[in-house]
């Protein structure tokens, strides 16, 4: 199981700029690094990052092998209508996850 944090207010007015957080727990292996017995550890990085409200999307993000363990992002959006943020994580090995909160718009 992965564990995901998001940090996303219950409540905004109508038009008002909200942030939006959210951190995964993955351990973001490059590929390039050797482990304990001297072998290359598999890559397994998450690759994308897509974040939608009420099916709409709202934000994308690609990532790459630099990227560090547990990767955290924050960005903003307009308060437009209630109903359902979600986030979607996709990468190797068809590592998909996805997280939703809701909203509610007044």
């Amino acid at each position: 199981m992965t564990n995901v944090l998001i940090n996303a207010p219950k409540a905004a007015k109508k038009g008002e700029v909200i942030e939006l957080k959210a951190l995964i727990l993955h351990p973001m292996e490059s590929g390039f690094r050797p482990g304990t017995n001297g072998t290359i550890i598999p890559r397994n990085i998450i690759e994308r990052v897509v974040a939608t409200w009420n099916g709409k999307e709202i934000f994308r993000m690609d990532f790459s092998p630099a990227i560090a363990a547990n990767p955290f992002v924050s960005f903003f959006a307009v308060a437009a209508e209630s109903g359902k943020i979600a986030f979607r994580w996709t990468g190797d090995e068809g590592f998909a996850v996805e997280e939703s909160v809701a909203i509610d718009v007044a």
